[in-house]
């Protein structure tokens, strides 16, 4: 029983991703965040979690009366497949203007770590086996564990908020900086970072609580 309570909480350990706040900044000069039409984009090749991520961040906006789109309903699905010009970008803020989109939430992976944890396994011990047999048999694959290296990734991901009609130097309204560690099923993952995103953005008052 004792080993198979240790086994879980290892399984636990090793399978639980988690989102971490790094940092964040909100603009000063922007006290109150009402668009009228809010563009929900997630920068990624991976067309599945675009558009998991992408709903379910809208589903959020909606529920607390922000008029949002995702990306994958304005955007061809070849959106991220190639990198933009200065020019193509201007065009693309320009053509969302011209359908009514006053700001845009977008979130990127700005980088990827390789980590490692050094587990140096476990003993554990009974006084009540008697003779050698019994207890060596035992000791074979439940008195110990040997120890092992158990590799994680870790995503830096960057959230922010701009206002289209805004220039350069105030257009930026809010941008976070979350870490990701150890993910494990896109929705999970999804579910947990929007979830971090919507938190801080209530704490800091730039969208209204649910």
């Amino acid at each position: 029983m004792k080993k198979i309570l240790v086994l879980l909480i290892i399984f636990l350990s090793l399978s639980c991703s988690s989102v971490k706040l790094i940092d964040s900044w909100k603009n000063p000069e922007i006290p109150v965040f009402k668009p009228q039409k809010l563009l929900v984009v997630g920068v990624t090749q991976n067309l599945t979690s675009r558009k998991i991520f992408e709903e379910n961040l809208k589903r959020e906006f909606l529920n607390r009366n922000i008029n949002a789109i995702e990306s994958s309903l304005v955007f061809e699905s070849t959106f991220t497949d190639s990198k933009k010009s200065e020019e193509e970008i201007d065009k693309m803020v320009s053509e969302l203007s011209e359908k009514g989109f006053d700001a845009v939430i977008i979130t990127a992976v700005k980088g990827v770590e390789e980590r490692s944890n050094y587990d140096p396994g476990y003993y554990t011990i009974g006084y009540h086996w008697r003779r050698f047999g019994p207890y060596y048999y035992r000791f074979q694959d439940i008195y110990y564990n040997p120890g092992y290296y158990d590799e994680y990734k870790v995503y830096d991901v960057e959230t922010s908020i701009y206002n289209l009609n805004k220039d350069e130097n105030k257009s930026l309204i809010w941008v976070g900086a979350f870490q990701i560690v150890n993910p494990t099923t896109i929705t999970k993952t999804v579910q947990e970072y929007v979830e971090a995103i919507i938190n801080q953005l209530e704490n800091q008052g730039i969208i209204p609580q649910r």
